[in-house]
């Protein structure tokens, strides 16, 4: 553990390694904080660079990664609203600093990423523990029944207000932690350090739960039940695996839907935001009856849709005229990722993003990369709800990972371990955190 901490590298590499360690700890409190490591990782990393760093650039992972982000600038000369398209790319500038400062720092990110993920991990589980503290505080102070816990008011959005995070990427942070310290402690030989990724994970499977978000909980259940046994085992050992984790999905489920407050989040309103009646809504609006409205305004401009910046606008306007008051007051976005780039950028900027997706598919399935196609499956399913690429928080959590877990040079050696898993149906001894 003390490797997290204290790693042997240049004094330059030292400072940067610092920097992201930082950065990762931050992320899932006040944007202020994260946003200004960045700026100090940055001026350090340009303080540091080399003219022939520069070629790195033009590599074809940095390529992909920006190409989305300058698709928006374009669609900004022709958004009805280019002071917004203006703010917008700002807001996502993210999305083209973390390929580039990735590809000019000299820090070995194959080398590192596994502390770094390990930090990110770890800060996710104090800030969960913090929001449990912080509920019970509230309880007693109250002096409400402990069952409380349980119900909408210590619930999804109301249980990540103390960090001032949006509930859903809060959600896709534990899970992607989640995912890592399984994946860490399948390789852990310590049995001190195989029961400290056991309690971190149990502390983020809780928070998980709490938060309620659907896609980052089903993204989840995709990720341990699909892809572990599918990359990490063969033969018997597949099947065990596969056998042992839908057991424990199920008994969660059942869970779940024994408790009221978990039942209506997770099951009836889900079935609400499927439905098209917005007249037998109370207090909310579905998501597809949203979506019918936007799609009806994509197809008139299905190829290059309205431009960065025109999205708020031409909602709020489609929204009013087709009575969903409450999505108009609130100035609701796509919630959908697919559509918002659809709306901004039309046909071409959805095959672009779907072929950076794609790439990110691929290189995962090549190198056997479990992480990264963990990452990749909780953007593609979260993307479905959620405008991921337009706040700042799924920004930073887009352009951070995506770069780390694309970008590194070859590690041979954690490759191996890996194959050494799927081979033997062992985990090896490669991996020392």
């Amino acid at each position: 553990m003390k490797n997290i901490f204290l790693i042997n590298d240049t004094v330059e590499n030292k400072i940067s390694y610092y920097h992201l360690a930082l950065f990762l700890l931050v992320l899932p409190y006040d944007f202020f904080y994260s946003e200004l490591v960045l700026i100090s990782f940055g001026l350090h990393t340009f303080i540091h660079v080399k003219k022939q760093d520069f070629k790195n650039i033009l590599t074809k992972p940095v390529v992909i990664l920006i190409s989305l982000y300058l698709l928006n600038l374009v669609a900004i000369l022709y958004s009805t609203d280019k002071q917004e398209g203006i703010d917008l790319a700002i807001r996502q500038l993210g999305l083209l600093l973390f390929p580039v400062l990735f590809a000019l720092s000299h820090l070995d990110f194959a080398k590192y990423r596994k502390q770094l993920i390990c930090v990110f991990g770890f800060s996710c589980s104090i800030t969960v523990l913090y929001l449990y503290f912080d509920a019970l505080l509230t309880i007693f102070s109250f002096q409400l029944p402990l069952s409380s816990l349980f119900t909408v008011n210590f619930m999804n959005h109301n249980f990540s207000l103390p960090v001032g995070i949006h509930a859903t990427y809060l959600s896709i942070y534990i899970a992607f932690s989640i995912i890592a310290f399984l994946w860490l402690l399948l390789n852990a030989q310590p049995v001190r350090q195989k029961w400290v990724y056991i309690l971190a994970a149990l502390i983020l499977f809780a928070g998980l739960i709490q938060l309620s978000s659907r896609a980052a909980f089903i993204a989840f259940l995709i990720v341990v039940n699909g892809v572990f046994p599918l990359f990490l085992f063969k033969g018997r050992k597949r099947v065990q695996f596969f056998i042992t984790t839908t057991i424990i999905s199920v008994a969660v489920l059942v869970l779940i839907y024994s408790v009221d407050s978990f039942k209506t989040r997770y099951v009836s309103e889900l079935k609400t935001d499927l439905t098209d009646k917005v007249k037998i809504i109370e207090n909310s609006e579905p998501r597809l009856a949203r979506w019918e409205a936007i799609l009806e305004l994509i197809k008139q401009s299905p190829f290059i849709g309205y431009g960065n910046g025109a999205e708020t606008v031409l909602l709020k306007e489609k929204y009013f005229n087709k009575g969903l008051f409450i999505s108009y007051l609130n100035e609701f976005n796509t919630h959908n990722q697919y559509l918002g780039v659809l709306l901004k950028t039309g046909i071409i900027g959805l095959l672009l993003l779907l072929f950076i997706l794609y790439f990110g598919y691929a290189t995962a399935v090549r190198n056997r990369d479990l992480l990264l196609l963990s990452f990749m499956i909780i953007v593609t399913v979260v993307s479905l709800s959620e405008n991921i690429l337009d706040l700042n928080k799924g920004i930073f959590f887009y352009g951070f990972f995506f770069s780390l877990l694309l970008m590194h040079r070859k590690d041979e050696i954690e490759e191996n371990g890996l194959r050494d898993i799927a081979e033997t149906g062992n985990p090896g001894n490669n991996i020392s955190v």
